[in-house]
C-alpha cells in the first residue's frame, strides 16, 4: 500500500553501501521497516478517526511510475468510477458495484503516474452538505482547534467535514494523501474545503470530463480538486482539464481557447509567485448579497482581513450587486432534485443496483412491487426525499410553476454574473466586454465554521442552508475556489471563495495563490482605506458588525 506524508518511500529512502556492510544494511532495513510499519499504523489511526477513506487498494496501482505525477498520492470520491476499487456512492444500492472502466479524470491521473490510494467517503449519491448521509457513517473533520492540540483524537470535538465531498477534503486535511478528487454540484467541494481549512476548486462547467462520474444533476455536476496548497490543486487541474469527446457536456477546444484569450491580458500582469505582486490592474467585486444576516460576524472579520491584504497590494475593491442571488438556493434544489429524479430512475434492481429480496407474500409478478421494495431498501432517507421532490417538480401540474420557473431564475443568475464581469462570457455567441465590470468576485465560502456533528445544524433545514453561498456559481457554471482565510472565534477554519467568469480558472487560481501567500502576514491598521466600500456593503445587508 502506498501511503502519503510525502510517501513513505521518500521519507525513508533505501541505502546501498556495497558488500562490506551486509550486517549494517540488514539493521538499516529492519529499522526502516519498523519505521514504515509505525507510520502505517499512524496512517490507519488517522483514517479510522476521520472515516475519510472507505475503500483501500490491496496493492499499488501505478501504471506509470516514472510519470510527471509519480510522487503524487490522490484519493477519489466514491461516486467517481475506478476499475480497481468499488464505486458505491456511499449507498446500499451500489454496495457491491465495481466499475469496468476508469473515469476520464482518473485515467488521466494514472497515465501521468499518480497513485490512487483509496476511495473517499461522501454523502449518498452526492446529496448532502455535511457528509452525514452515508452508509459508511459520517466523516469527522480532522482539524483540531489550538486549544485541542494535546487532546487525544478520540476525545476531540467532532465536527462535520462538510459535504458532499467530505471524505476527500478530510483525507487531504489529515495528510492521508496529497490531493483528492471530489464532485461539486452546489458547493460540495468549496464547503468541505472551507470547513477543513484546505483549498478546493470547482472548475468551469465542462472543462473537466464527467465521463465516469455517477450522475446526480447533469447540468450542475463538476469534478473538483482538493489540495493543501494552490500549487497542488493547479497541478492536478492542469493534468485532467482537457477535452473529452466521450462527455457530451465537455467544452469544445474552440470555446476553451476563446476564454483563455479573453483573460490573457490580465494574466500577463499578475504574477502570483512574486513576493510582492502588483494587483493594480485587478478589479475585485464584493457582492453585497453574499453577506446575509445569517453570516457569523467572525466570518466577516476574516474576509475583511483578506480584502485588506489584497487592497494593500493595489487591488481595486468595488461593491457589486447580484440581485437574483436570494432566489438561487430555491432554484437549485428544484433543478437538482428534478435531474436526480430522472438520473436515479435507472436504479430499480433490474437494470442497475442491488436487488433486495421481496418479503413473503408479496406478488412478484408486479414490477412495481419489485422496484418499490428495492428502491425503498437501497436508497437512504435524503435520496428518497430528493427523488420525491424532483418527481413532483416534473409532474404536469407543477412543471410550469416550479421547474420552468427555476430555470428562469437560473438564467437570470447567469445574466447577473455576465453583467458584473469585465471579461465577456466565451460561451455566448456574441459576447461583449464590460469595461466597468470586475475581474473576480470575492465572498465568504460558508455562513459559519464547521458545525458539530451532534448539533441542530446537521438536522432539519440546517444542512440545506449551508449551500447558500455556493450555489449561485454552480447554477452559472463558473469557476470558484475556496482558500483558507484564517480562523473564526471558535478556533476553526474559515474560507473565502473567488469566482471568475467562465473559463477564467487560471485567474481564479492565481488570486487564490496570492491570498495563500499573504495569509500568514501580520494584519495592518484595521481601519484601512477601503472602509467606505466595505462598510457600505455591510450596512446594506443588515448592519453586520465588521469589526
Amino acid at each position: 500500500m502506498h501511503l502519503s506524508v510525502d510517501g513513505l518511500a521518500r521519507v525513508y529512502p533505501s541505502r546501498s553501501c556495497g558488500n562490506s556492510c551486509t550486517r549494517s544494511l540488514a539493521t538499516s532495513h529492519t529499522r526502516r521497516s519498523a519505521a514504515i510499519h509505525t507510520e502505517y499504523a499512524r496512517w490507519q489511526l488517522l483514517n479510522k478517526s476521520t472515516n475519510a477513506l472507505v475503500s483501500l487498494p490491496t496493492k499499488n496501482h501505478n501504471p506509470n511510475p516514472r510519470g510527471s505525477l509519480s510522487r503524487l498520492t490522490v484519493a477519489v470520491k466514491d461516486n467517481i468510477c475506478t476499475t480497481h476499487l468499488p464505486t458505491t456512492c456511499s449507498s446500499s444500492m451500489l454496495r457491491h458495484f465495481t466499475s469496468p472502466f476508469d473515469a476520464t479524470a482518473v485515467e488521466l491521473l494514472k497515465a501521468k503516474g499518480a497513485t490512487i490510494i483509496g476511495k473517499a467517503n461522501c454523502d449518498e449519491f452526492g446529496m448532502g452538505s455535511l457528509n452525514v448521509n452515508s452508509i459508511h457513517g459520517p466523516v469527522v473533520n480532522p482539524y483540531h482547534s489550538p486549544n485541542e492540540k494535546h487532546i487525544p483524537l478520540a476525545e476531540r470535538e467532532q465536527r462535520s467535514a462538510g459535504g458532499s465531498s467530505g471524505g476527500s477534503a478530510a483525507a487531504v486535511a489529515a495528510g492521508l494523501c496529497d490531493a483528492a478528487l471530489g464532485t461539486d454540484t452546489g458547493g460540495s467541494v468549496r464547503l468541505p474545503a472551507s470547513y477543513c481549512g484546505i483549498t478546493g476548486l470547482k472548475p468551469s462547467y465542462g472543462l473537466i470530463s464527467r465521463w465516469g462520474v455517477v450522475s446526480f444533476a447533469d447540468s450542475l455536476d463538476c469534478v473538483g480538486v482538493f489540495g493543501k496548497s494552490m500549487d497542488t490543486v493547479k497541478t492536478v487541474f492542469d493534468s485532467i482539464s482537457s477535452y473529452d469527446p466521450k462527455d457530451p457536456t465537455a467544452a469544445t477546444p474552440h470555446t476553451r481557447e476563446r476564454a483563455k484569450a479573453s483573460a490573457e491580458s490580465l494574466l500577463s500582469t499578475l504574477d502570483a509567485n512574486s513576493s510582492d505582486p502588483d494587483l493594480s490592474s485587478l478589479r475585485i467585486g464584493i457582492p453585497q448579497e453574499y453577506f446575509p444576516s445569517e453570516l457569523n460576524t467572525t466570518i466577516v472579520t476574516a474576509v475583511r482581513k483578506v480584502l485588506e491584504r489584497l487592497w494593500s497590494l493595489g487591488a481595486q475593491l468595488i461593491p457589486v450587486s447580484l440581485p437574483s442571488t436570494p432566489y438561487a438556493l430555491s432554484a437549485y434544489y428544484v433543478i437538482a432534485s428534478a435531474e436526480a429524479s430522472s438520473n436515479l430512475a435507472r436504479y430499480d434492481g433490474v437494470q442497475y443496483g442491488t436487488r433486495s429480496p421481496l418479503l413473503p407474500g408479496v406478488d412478484k409478478s408486479k414490477p412495481g412491487n419489485v422496484y418499490a421494495h428495492t428502491r425503498s431498501a437501497g436508497f437512504g432517507v435524503e435520496v428518497q426525499k430528493r427523488i420525491l421532490l424532483g418527481t413532483y417538480a416534473l409532474t404536469a401540474d407543477a412543471f410550469d410553476n416550479y421547474f420552468l420557473q427555476a430555470q428562469r431564475v437560473r438564467q437570470q443568475i447567469k445574466t447577473d454574473f455576465d453583467s458584473a464581469f469585465r471579461v465577456p462570457n466565451a460561451q455566448l455567441s456574441d459576447p461583449s466586454p464590460n469595461s466597468d465590470g470586475v475581474d473576480i468576485l470575492l465572498h465568504p465560502s460558508a455562513i459559519r465554521s464547521a458545525p458539530r456533528l451532534d448539533s441542530d445544524a446537521v438536522s432539519g433545514l440546517g444542512p440545506y442552508l449551508q449551500d447558500v453561498m455556493t450555489v449561485p456559481a454552480s447554477l452559472a457554471g463558473l469557476p470558484a475556489v475556496s482558500v483558507p482565510a484564517g480562523l473564526a472565534a471558535d478556533g476553526w477554519p474559515v474560507g473565502v471563495s473567488i469566482i471568475g467568469q467562465w473559463g477564467s480558472d487560471e485567474l481564479v487560481m492565481r488570486v487564490g495563490k496570492v491570498i495563500e501567500r499573504t495569509s500568514n502576514e501580520d494584519d495592518s491598521d484595521p481601519n484601512f482605506a477601503f472602509n467606505f466600500a466595505f462598510e457600505s456593503i455591510v450596512d446594506v445587508v443588515g448592519g453586520i458588525d465588521a469589526t
